[in-house]
């Protein structure tokens, strides 16, 4: 059995030898390099400019502006695409923009022989505007007499949706009646989560330059095919005309499922002639000029039965997207589904969702999509109301968490498998939960210790909101071994690892004899959407067990010419084909590929391809306990033990598993004690570096736990779900939560930093003020 194992990385000696080629390392000495002026006002219109100082610089090639870029708007997320109109995403964006909308816009490049010149370049253009007051929360863009920052969305609410579910066979007929019966304890509360960059180790690069007519950009994305997709939609040519070539990627955590300056350098290379050009940003660009995490507040109401049941849950969110739509109204709309979807039955759901323009840096996809705010904000509620009852949080959940064969009323996603409740007791277990519960009740003094949980669920895949597509193709080589090609990416999280063992396991083959093509190119890769969404190991991984299958078929029929036995009784274990009735080997694969090869009587090349269009979806589940110590005085938490566990269905490898998991909890200290990017009045990011920009370090952390609950997802191509984004999404919720049970306190807000911190405990009387 090859999936199940724990397999070194396919990738791992190369990338500690430094062997591991990157978009950076590829081009040659002779390229061109282009830089962007980006605007000084975050909201306005860009009246003149005057380039001619620029022109004149000593090894500048070309100012270009946004004057002289194509007049077309284009959308730039990682979705699918949709033949269907209402499923396009929101095409609000042009190459270089006269129309300013957040600080720091891209507004004009200068190429130019070295990084030199084009800084000496940028520095010498004069640049006009007419500059409009500026909005910097949804409140003030939304508010009467505000100015559109899109024309075509006056009000600058880019999306808002309203959703009313009953459970089929509740006698309700809205939520509303739920919350007026006095038989059930009704709780409110409001919650606000920040922006955070994804602070991958590689920047956006990308490199163009242009091949017997056609644009080829090799860029360090997540989504090649959709890349070259929306080149040609910014370019307004045929996708035809252009190839995108994916090499390693140095993480991209959802970043890189958007398409950055890809277009941008793809019509560079055609005004200098195809020339080849590099255009990489820099680490304040990546932060300011790339997308961040939507800072989204939200109202949420529950009522309770005195039996711990949910009867009822509202969840009103607003949320920032910055100035351009990105992905739009998915991630908002995905969070409040989260919302519901975590503890799903009760009688009714409300959800309302707004997305709404301003003029902060534009917010994307980032690790999670939605859930971690959400899910931050639903744990935090959950404690808060079990705390209020004098019930343990931990079986509160236990009482109302999603059940087995549970079908979202609104999209089918159903809940296949669930170990959620075995994740809830193996990780209470870990922790000492009862044990700790009872010991950290009644602390005092100046540090005080707390114990805290959350729990989440989390789809698989997109289905069946957008299209879910993937491709595999499978080549016999010379000695016996296959090539896998696939359009799914490597992004650093293992991925061409699972790929390998899944196709071996399809096969029959050990995982050592399977060759992936880790570097994808558009022009040879099959068609596959890209890594995002924990989809890859789901959907690509049935493309890949299909093109295993019909592969595994046409090497036996040949197997059974060559031996005249009945295919039907043969079989590949290993690097044989093997009888079935006596379990002999019956003929070596290396001498079988041989005679495919280069047989006088029947020389066949056997290949197998297959795509794969998956209409399912199913739900992963999971828990984080913590335990920490905060110190009041300084405002200071620290994380003591802490421990993810994740039922993601059949783990392929369980080692790769276990490392995802890690990253993900890292991810999630950082976003519930420290990161929040900061930006002022003027829309002007204020941290827009690794410096000023609060990362935990390796001095932040704990020893990470990560555990696991197995079940077999028949939805999943070998019994595996999602895995990639939910390691992530519960870690501040059960920090909150543990600082909730040493304090008394509860923030609202994240971060939970040192400062937020001092003035809550302050307000709850555990600091004294100055001068009191």
């Amino acid at each position: 059995m090859e999936v199940g194992r724990s397999l070194t990385r396919v990738d791992a000696f190369d990338k500690v030898t430094g062997r591991a080629k990157y978009t950076d390392d590829l081009h040659g000495e002779a390229i061109l390099v282009a830089r962007i002026l980006h605007s000084t006002i975050a909201n306005g219109v860009v009246r003149s400019m005057d380039i001619s100082e620029a022109q004149a610089v000593p090894g500048v090639v070309k100012v270009l502006t946004c004057f002289d870029v194509p007049d077309i708007q284009y959308p730039t997320p990682g979705h699918p695409w949709s033949v269907e109109e209402a499923h396009q995403d929101v095409a609000d964006r042009k190459l270089l923009a006269t129309r300013v909308r957040i600080y720091g816009d891209d507004i004009a490049v200068v190429v130019a022989e070295n990084e030199l010149a084009a800084q000496r370049g940028l520095e010498a253009i004069r640049v006009e505007y007419e500059e409009y007051p500026v909005c910097t929360t949804p409140e003030q863009a939304m508010a009467e007499g505000a100015l559109p920052i899109h024309e075509e969305h006056p009000d600058n609410v880019l999306k808002h949706t309203l959703f009313n579910v009953i459970t089929p066979g509740a006698a309700v007929k809205d939520v509303d009646e739920v919350f007026a019966d006095p038989a059930y304890r009704v709780f409110e509360d409001h919650f606000d989560t920040q922006a955070v960059q994804h602070c991958h180790i590689e920047n956006p690069v990308s490199y163009a330059y242009m091949e017997a007519g056609r644009i080829v950009v090799v860029s360090s994305t997540q989504i090649p095919h959709i890349v070259r997709r929306v080149i040609g939609q910014a370019l307004g040519i045929g996708w035809g005309n252009i190839r995108v070539i994916k090499p390693y990627i140095g993480g991209g955590f959802g970043n890189k499922q958007e398409v950055l300056y890809e277009p941008l350098n793809a019509w560079i290379t055609t005004q200098v002639g195809g020339r080849p050009v590099k255009l990489e940003c820099t680490r304040e660009e990546t932060f300011q000029n790339t997308r961040s995490r939507h800072p989204i507040h939200f109202d949420l109401k529950a009522a309770v039965g005195p039996d711990m049941r949910l009867m009822a849950r509202e969840c009103r969110a607003v949320s920032n997207q910055g100035g351009y739509a990105s992905h739009g109204h998915a991630i908002v709309a995905n969070a409040v589904t989260g919302f519901r979807q975590t503890y799903p039955d009760v009688l009714a759901h409300r959800s309302e969702a707004w997305t709404v323009y301003t003029n902060l840096g534009s917010t994307g996809a980032m690790r999670g999509y939605g859930i971690p705010q959400c899910n931050f904000a639903g744990e935090c509620m959950m404690d808060d109301i079990a705390r209020e009852m004098g019930w343990d949080p931990l079986e509160f959940r236990l009482k109302n968490s999603m059940p087995l064969g549970y079908v979202d009323p609104t999209n089918g996603i159903t809940c296949h498998s669930t170990g959620l409740r075995d994740c809830i007791r193996k990780g209470a277990d870990f922790i000492r939960w009862r044990e700790l519960r009872e010991k950290y009740a009644h602390e005092t003094g100046a540090i005080r210790r707390g114990v805290g949980m959350a729990v989440f669920s989390y789809k698989t895949g997109v289905w069946p909101i957008s299209l879910e597509t993937s491709s595999a193709r499978i080549i016999l080589n010379q000695d016996g071994t296959v090539q896998l090609q696939l359009g799914a990416t490597e992004i650093g999280q293992g991925g061409d690892t699972v790929f390998s063992q899944m196709c071996a396991q399809a096969v029959g083959i050990p995982t050592e004899d399977v060759h992936i093509v880790s570097f994808q190119d558009t022009d040879t890769a099959p068609f596959d959407t890209g890594a995002y969404a924990s989809r890859q190991t789901y959907v690509t991984g049935k493309a890949i067990k299909r093109a295993g299958e019909i592969f595994r078929d046409k090497v036996l029929d040949y197997a059974a010419e060559l031996t005249d036995l009945d295919p039907g009784n043969l079989d590949i274990r290993g690097r044989d084909v093997v009888s079935t009735v006596s379990g002999a080997p019956v003929l070596r694969m290396a001498d079988l590929a041989m005679e495919a090869f280069y047989s006088l009587q029947h020389c066949v090349h056997i290949t197998a391809e297959a795509t794969v269009q998956c209409k399912n979806n199913s739900f992963s589940f999971g828990c984080c306990f913590a335990e920490v110590e905060v110190d009041i005085p300084v405002g200071k938490v620290r994380v003591l033990r802490i421990v993810n566990v994740h039922d993601s269905g059949r783990l392929i490898n369980p080692k790769l598993a276990e490392a995802q998991v890690h990253g993900g909890m890292s991810m999630g200290m950082g976003y519930a004690l420290s990161e929040e990017m900061k930006y002022d009045d003027k829309g002007r990011l204020l941290n827009g570096n690794l410096l000023d920009y609060k990362l935990p370090t390796a001095m932040d952390h704990p020893e990470l736990h990560a555990l696991f609950v197995e079940t077999d997802d028949p939805s999943g191509p070998f019994g595996n779900k999602s895995l990639g984004e939910p390691p992530a999404i519960p870690v501040a919720g059960a920090i909150r939560n543990a600082v909730l049970q040493a304090t008394g306190v509860g923030l609202r807000r994240l971060p939970m930093n040192p400062q937020r911190l001092v003035e809550a405990f302050t307000e709850a009387g555990l600091i004294e003020k100055v001068g009191d």
